[in-house]
């Protein structure tokens, strides 16, 4: 047996690592009371983070209590495999930090069922966030182990990964190759091991008093334990890749990325990356650049050299004014770039042995709350795209089925600040822009008339500004500033909305509380954000709460993805029209007497067939 001893919060702690038959008897042994006493921290260390890609290989297991950690070596084979899994399976209370990360590995590597896993598990990264999304950035805490750890349990925690990065190096081994590398005995590798789980241990019972204390409802929770359940369900689920289809993909994008950059090199501008090369040789094409960053440099960010290109933030085209030749060559080389480097290589890197590729979905990754997917992050394609979801096709047998909710920030936004003449459009089912323009036009209100209310209500809830919503309409900020105050005039409570909340979040310490329990942290120069994080926030509980009614209708093994508000499905091509009308039904529900909405698409074999691919 080795042991390690440290010292966390003035106790010292035990790192047991067995090594025999006899080490493994007493393990066994303190698994019994320690379960008996209450909850036992869980934690894995593996090769990578592909949990499904091949050669990711799970390494250790561990478990602990404030006290005392035993780090299970996964890789001696059978026998202390046999033991991690029976102790698995003989917890009846499980701590787990970022549960959806070892839910997977477990499930994947270990034979122990998500379904078994998630019921019993309480994820200390998900009370964390619950109590302050915020991440260091942010002027947070974080959600990593060692923040919380030393804010709430031990200031002298200490930094696992940076330290095990420093090993890495003395062993010859990159951040990438040492998880993998580093010797299954190494000293320091066993003794973070186990610590992580004394830290675990030790912060659950400090994060569930403040939670508590801020009277964060129990059932908001658990229902964020629900969700990431859920989410870790798709992952494991995965989506079949179209191998060669990306193939292609990829030396297309390799071919655009190169021909626009010998585009710009015509212009003088040999790396398209070189903003002040790029800035020289705008103004020398005529053009007039006005914003500067904060060194004081010309500004050529995406928003500049869209508007000079002619094009949306989206990528539409504008029709405003001549397009820039150079803007627009760079933009599309580096848009070739990216996609090529996000998602093509990215998806032949994680890609498994079946053909699928599992995106990781963070059930609560932004500070409201809102779903995100990495690796590849298929949330941020453009919503027009076709060509990176053409790769991603249904299940054998099955077509896509996209169920879209309808206009659901201003659905929210009209339901939470109580907006009458907004309510009664959508309980007549109007188009909310098309409603707003004929307000302020009449019968005679135009596409481009709706288009400027529709950047002015975006506005609202995003909490943009003039200039920013004339360059994703192609309006001129005069007529964006008009459209702003007639917003005011038809719809005052929002401007009321926004102080009242406003004034709430100065009285509570800078925390505004959402319609469903969500601490939602402000800072103090973007007070004005709050009508945004109210909406979005619960925006994302609607996605939320349609998920769980989703699994209730059966449907659970047919969900692939949620994208913003946009929840992605498998169905059997005989039966899609059926379950495409029993997802309507789950997103459809009343928000404090506005009805919220959605509409089933159903497409072809592949995600792309929902924006226009023929297949």
């Amino acid at each position: 047996m080795q042991t390690y001893r440290h010292a966390v919060a003035g106790d010292i702690v035990t790192v047991h690592v067995p090594e025999t038959r006899e080490d493994l008897d007493e393990f066994g042994a303190w698994l019994v009371p320690a379960s008996r006493r209450g909850s036992v921290a869980v934690d894995t260390e593996t090769s990578g983070l592909d949990i499904y890609s091949p050669g990711f290989a799970l390494r250790t297991v561990q478990f602990g209590d404030a006290l005392d950690a035993w780090v299970i070596h996964w890789e001696r084979g059978p026998v202390f495999q046999a033991v991690a899994r029976a102790a698995l399976e003989r917890i009846s209370r499980l701590l787990i930090h970022n549960a959806p990360y070892d839910w997977a590995v477990l499930d994947q590597h270990a034979g122990t069922p998500l379904e078994s896993l998630a019921p019993r598990t309480q994820d200390t990264r998900l009370k964390a966030g619950l109590l302050d999304p915020r991440q260091p950035q942010e002027s947070g805490i974080g959600t990593a182990l060692k923040p919380l750890s030393a804010y709430w349990v031990d200031p002298s925690a200490p930094d696992t990964q940076g330290d095990l990065t420093q090993v890495f190096r003395g062993l010859g081994l990159t951040k990438a190759t040492g998880w993998a590398g580093i010797p299954l005995d190494h000293p320091t590798y066993n003794l973070y091991a186990g610590l992580d789980c004394i830290y675990t241990a030790r912060l659950d019972p400090v994060l569930t008093r403040e939670l508590d204390r801020l009277a964060v409802r129990p059932e908001l929770v658990q229902y964020e334990h629900e969700l990431a359940r859920i989410c870790t369900h798709m992952q494991r689920a995965g989506m079949v890749l179209d191998r060669g289809y990306v193939d292609e993909l990829r030396a297309g994008l390799t071919y655009e990325e190169h021909h626009f950059a010998d585009v710009a090199r015509r212009y003088g501008v040999e790396n398209v990356n070189s903003t002040r090369t790029l800035a020289e040789a705008l103004v020398g094409m005529g053009e007039h650049l006005t914003e500067r960053t904060g060194s004081g440099a010309l500004k050529v960010d995406k928003a500049v050299l869209s508007a000079l290109a002619d094009l949306s933030l989206q990528g539409e085209r504008l029709h405003v004014r001549r397009p820039n030749p150079l803007a627009e060559a760079v933009i599309r080389s580096k848009r070739a770039g990216k996609w090529r480097a996000s998602y093509a290589d990215t998806f032949l890197e994680t890609v498994d042995a079946s053909g699928r590729i599992h995106p990781f979905i963070h059930s609560m990754a932004a500070r409201t709350g809102r779903m995100s997917v990495t690796r590849p992050a298929l949330q941020t394609l453009p919503s027009s795209d076709q060509m990176i979801r053409r790769a991603l096709l249904a299940d054998p047998g099955h077509v896509m089925l996209s169920a879209d909710f309808a206009a659901i920030e201003m659905r929210v936004l009209a339901a939470l600040a109580d907006v009458r003449r907004m309510r009664e459009g959508f309980l007549a089912g109007e188009d909310i822009h098309w409603f707003t323009a004929r307000l302020v036009r009449g019968e005679g209100a135009t596409e481009k008339d709706r288009k400027i209310m529709k950047g002015a209500g975006f506005s609202k809830v995003y909490g943009g500004g003039v200039r920013t919503a004339a360059r994703q309409t192609g309006a001129s900020e005069e007529a964006m500033a008009r459209a702003f105050a007639e917003y005011d005039r038809l719809y005052p409570e929002i401007k009321r909305a926004s102080r009242r909340w406003q004034r709430e979040a100065y009285e509570s310490g800078m925390v505004f509380v959402s319609a469903t329990g969500r601490r939602l942290p402000l800072d103090r120069d973007r007070t004005y954000a709050v009508v945004n994080y109210a909406c979005q926030s619960v925006a994302r509980d609607c996605l939320g709460q349609a998920l769980l009614n989703i699994e209730e209708a059966g449907l659970l093994d047919m969900l692939k993805l949620p994208v913003h508000d946009e929840v992605l499905m498998s169905a059997p091509r005989e039966d899609a029209r059926d379950v495409a009308r029993a997802v309507e039904r789950a997103m459809t529900f009343d928000l404090y007497g506005v009805p919220i909405e959605a509409t089933a698409e159903i497409g072809g074999r592949s995600w792309g067939s929902l924006y226009g691919s023929d297949f």
